[in-house]
């Protein structure tokens, strides 16, 4: 305890700015997912009542579920063309600058979703939940790299798992404003579309007041002085030799060497089980069951005889319990090291979607069975919350250089996007025909990626990207002789940050 308090004195500045870019970030992903399920009723109401004043005759039921559809999808249709256009943008303009724009344009978008309602235009839904995608696929992959390099090595794993308990926090506080007393009634759902602008506003405003990332300042710009000094307004005065060694370090392996493009990437064979191991830790996210496990908890608690409006905030209690966790993961993430949590995880949610279906298959014979379900359903959110959720945001950041870090991430971004297009599409015509053994599938996928994680992915805690890159190294040329980084690189640029 002694321990962290000294280092949220020392790091003070370090911790605002991990705040800033988590509430302009993940925060805000989490929270448009989670509200757009309270608004589903509402704005399928308004679409027939727009329809019913233009036309003069109601919509037609399929039309009404495919503009709803529309609506929902177009989100995911933004962030696959947001974050394919990451690396361009962070390349040339940077992260902050890129944020600064970022927040502007969600702006934009919750003011045109506000007013959808005054205006009786359905489409400005459409419109500003499209700008929402864009925004929200391009600012995932800049807040997961912009956290990594700001971070110490000592506390990268802890920063790096802020990202995942931003995103549960988003979705808590998009469940808590999306109850029928607060934002989620027939009168103010057009506020609680439009309040996605507000973390945009917050992170506007606070953003400017800290620096660019000190391995771009020093790696990209060559500003010295510029990286010195956000060094010291991030991780306070003192010696930080052991940081900048590496940044160096990292500078002299890529030397000479332009920042890759997607297409260099995955022809660059010195990167290729960094690409297989980022391809898995997606795809595993995306085919994990979790996105199930939140389909399901209505049913249990359905089954299990609770009041409707209960089953409400009951569901409000599975979305903490996977806040609480994510707290929890970056406590221990350093501690215990990223390899653990991933495949700990993997086999312990494994087993629970095993006892998830049995239980479920039972829920007709026994009454006390449900409450099983329920059981398991919330221990499932809490590992994956403590395991899976940090660790797999960590791993992405740490196996790529600078130079890679841009290009991985897109092919991330549009990996994970991807995933929730054709999920989302095809995940109920899985459970309508599979039910409940629809949690077999996402267990093999869990076994297998957990075996794949255990044979081939090298731990990351305490190390630095060219220690990392080593070990890949390995993998990634077998026998072949890989020259190594020399230890005289960094004795022309010692310094210090005290004053």
């Amino acid at each position: 305890m002694t321990g962290f308090l000294s280092d949220l004195a020392q790091y003070q500045g370090l911790f605002q700015m991990i705040t800033v870019l988590g509430i302009g970030g993940t925060f805000q992903i989490g929270f448009q997912i989670s509200t757009i399920t309270y608004m589903s009723q509402h704005v399928k109401a308004f679409i027939n009542e727009t329809w019913l004043e233009r036309y003069g005759y109601p919509i037609h039921q399929d039309n009404l579920l495919f503009l709803w559809s529309i609506t929902v999808s177009i989100f995911g249709v933004g962030g696959l063309l947001g974050s394919s256009g990451s690396r361009y943008l962070t390349v040339k303009y940077g992260k902050k600058k890129c944020l600064l724009c970022n927040n502007l344009l969600m702006i934009v978008a919750a003011s045109i979703m506000g007013c959808s309602k005054i205006a009786r235009s359905f489409e400005m839904i459409l419109i500003g939940r499209f700008m929402c995608g864009i925004s929200a696929g391009l600012c995932v992959p800049l807040h997961h790299q912009y956290v990594g390099e700001i971070s110490p090595r000592k506390l990268r794993g802890f920063a790096n798992s802020t990202s995942s308990f931003f995103w549960s926090l988003g979705k808590a506080v998009g469940q808590i404003s999306g109850q029928r007393e607060l934002l989620g009634s027939q009168s103010l759902w057009p506020m609680l579309m439009a309040s996605c602008g507000l973390p945009a506003l917050v992170q506007l405003v606070t953003l400017p007041f800290f620096p660019e990332s000190p391995p771009y300042l020093l790696m990209h710009k060559g500003d010295q002085e510029g990286c010195k000094k956000a060094i010291r307004q991030l991780w306070g005065e003192g010696h930080h030799q052991a940081e900048i060694d590496d940044i160096m370090k990292e500078k002299a392996t890529m030397k000479n060497t332009k920042i890759l493009s997607v297409l260099e990437l995955m022809k660059e064979p010195a990167f290729r089980w960094q690409l297989y191991m980022i391809v898995i830790l997606t795809a595993t996210v995306q085919l994990c069951g979790i996105n199930a496990i939140y389909f399901y908890t209505f049913e249990v608690l359905q089954a299990a005889g609770f009041d409707e409006r209960m089953i409400s905030y009951m569901t409000l209690s599975v979305g903490l319990s996977e806040l609480v966790a994510t707290v929890v993961c970056s406590s221990i993430i350093e501690r215990l090291g990223r390899k653990v949590l991933l495949r700990g995880g993997y086999w312990i949610m494994g087993s629970l979607l095993a006892g998830i279906t049995v239980t479920l298959s039972l829920q007709d014979w026994y009454f006390w069975m449900p409450y099983c379900s329920l059981c398991l359903i919330i221990l499932f959110v809490v590992v994956f919350g403590v395991g899976p959720a940090g660790a797999t945001v960590s791993i992405r950041v740490e196996i790529f250089k600078l130079s890679c870090r841009p290009p991985a991430f897109v092919i991330s971004a549009v990996l994970n996007w991807l995933g929730v297009f054709v999920i989302g599409t095809t995940f109920p015509f899985i459970v309508e025909r599979l039910k409940h053994f629809c949690f077999l599938i996402f267990m093999g996928v869990l076994f297998t990626s957990g075996i794949i994680i255990h044979l081939f992915l090298p731990e990351t805690k305490g190390k630095s990207i060219v220690e990392i890159t080593e070990e890949f190294n390995k993998l990634n040329f077998k026998k072949k002789c890989i020259p190594t980084t020399p230890n005289h690189v960094t004795e022309d640029y010692t310094f210090c940050t005290r004053l």
